[in-house]
């Protein structure tokens, strides 16, 4: 591996795929599109599928569709190709192993026989001597005849770096300079006895090879820019530059995961919260606007996306904050552009109840009150035929003012024409109000409660015009009935 020249901006996502998207990495593959949409450079997608036993194409493919669905496209990936492909690792085994030869014949690397039980003696002995639990470099002086002597009696090996003695020191694009000293990592594994690269290893060679500019990744990687600085130094390779994005915490301050619930993107989807939103939301866990704005178009992210006003604290991941913003980008879409998400989280009975048109009005009424898309199987219990009755409504159908109210809107209804419209409900219950004398709730809640099942919802005459003239009078003889029980 040679020297490269400065290029454009290059930078690179590259999940295992071994499970679901986490927020986290989807935060990460995000700041990476930004900054390479904000600086006119490439985006690319490569998958780390090196751990052959957990990796799977399912999980790949997941992964693939939850950047899709957020919007985050790539330049170069395993479905795309680009100069510097394979993109999967998995493809790139042989060519991890010619570069590890390289460092075997300049001495900067070694075979390493030791046993995974001897290893583990040696680890539990430098612990109890208060040492760091590192290599302590057994096979680093073998002879090449000790080395051909193992070798045909087959003893498995691996292949250490060699690690020199002394400081590493970089600048990081978020925490400032940092240095480690190269003795608190010992010699390090590149080459498994199975043939395969550590993650060390293949991401630093991989990242060279594909001319990546920047790395920008989680906190939790921090520790591995020591061995990676080592192995591009090995090669006289430039060094990418690194920022090190700080930590998502739950909001107990622990680390993020399945037990806190929707930790990830797929997580997301299934609640029904909106690409959009959920884009702006992560983005804001750990950079904020040079303005303050918290609702942010993608167009206005890629124009201020700076690593500089990247924060070195860590995130709180607040669910609440996330559904007041998801709820704003509802409203703001249109119902027609909405329905062609929302549609899937009606509950069965009312899909099967009402055609597309008339689910896409029950929409209409309901979708500034919604957070997410998945309230919409609380939210759509009005429209249940007939609808279960809550506390409050009972209390309504019961009430003295009951009787009167109910029995007034039903004469009306019943002398009125078929096509029931919403100015014709409004009328009818001003017409009711003067019958009755009565007002507020003395007089909504009474229909509201026969015709929803609670004295709280959408619209009311946009709930009659949805239910039909027919299904209002029978709900309201029902609400009658209740109330001569009483």
């Amino acid at each position: 591996m040679s020297d490269a020249s400065p290029k454009p901006v290059r930078v690179r996502f590259a999940p295992s795929p071994t499970g679901h998207l986490h927020v986290g990495g989807a935060r990460t593959a995000i700041f990476n599109w930004l900054f390479a949409r904000r600086h006119k450079g490439t985006f690319v997608l490569r998958i780390e599928d090196t751990d052959m036993e957990r990796s799977t194409r399912e999980s790949e493919h997941s992964l693939v569709e939850d950047l899709r669905w957020l919007g985050v496209d790539w330049d170069e990936g395993p479905d795309c190709g680009g100069d510097f492909a394979p993109y999967r690792q998995s493809q790139r085994i042989e060519w991890y192993g010619q570069q590890a030869e390289e460092l075997l014949a300049n001495d900067l690397a070694y075979p390493c026989f030791c046993s995974d039980e001897l290893l583990e003696a040696k680890r539990r002995e430098a612990i109890k001597e208060a040492k760091p639990p590192q290599y302590d470099g057994t096979c680093r002086g073998l002879s090449v005849k000790e080395i051909e002597d193992k070798r045909s009696r087959s003893v498995p090996e691996v292949i250490r770096f060699n690690v020199p003695d002394g400081v590493v020191r970089f600048r990081d694009l978020v925490r400032g300079d940092i240095e480690f000293a190269t003795n608190t990592v010992g010699d390090f594994v590149l080459i498994r006895s199975n043939g395969r690269p550590t993650y060390n290893f293949a991401a630093a060679l991989d990242d060279h090879a594909m001319s990546i500019t920047h790395v920008l990744r989680g906190e939790e990687h921090l520790p591995n820019t020591l061995r990676q600085i080592l192995i591009y130094a090995a090669f006289q390779a430039r060094l990418p530059e690194f920022a090190h994005l700080p930590l998502i915490l739950a909001e107990d301050r622990s680390k993020l995961s399945k037990r806190h619930g929707a930790s990830s993107i797929g997580d997301l989807r299934s609640l029904g919260f909106l690409p959009p939103a959920v884009v702006n939301y992560l983005v804001l866990l750990g950079w904020s606007h040079p303005d303050g704005k918290e609702i942010l178009q993608t167009a206005e992210l890629i124009r201020s996306f700076s690593v500089e006003r990247v924060n070195k604290s860590a995130a709180v991941f607040d669910k609440q904050k996330l559904r007041w913003m998801n709820g704003h980008y509802i409203r703001e879409a249109s119902v027609e552009k909405l329905f062609e998400t929302a549609d899937r989280f009606f509950p069965s009975e009312i899909r099967s109840s009402y055609p597309q048109d008339v689910r896409k009005k029950i929409l209409e009424l309901l979708h500034d009150g919604l957070e997410n898309l998945g309230d919409l199987a609380e939210a759509a219990a009005p429209f249940r035929s007939p609808p279960d009755f809550d506390g409050g409504a009972t209390e309504a159908v019961k009430s003295a003012n009951s009787i009167a109210v109910l029995s007034a809107l039903r004469e009306l209804l019943v002398n009125s024409r078929d096509d029931l419209t919403s100015a014709d409900f409004k009328s009818m219950m001003k017409e009711v109000g003067k019958k009755t004398s009565l007002k507020g709730k003395d007089l909504f809640f009474p229909v509201r409660a026969a015709l929803t099942g609670s004295v709280h919802g959408p619209d009311l005459a946009g709930v009659a015009v949805i239910k039909g003239r027919e299904e209002v009078i029978g709900l309201i003889e029902r609400a009658q009935a209740m109330g001569d029980s009483r």
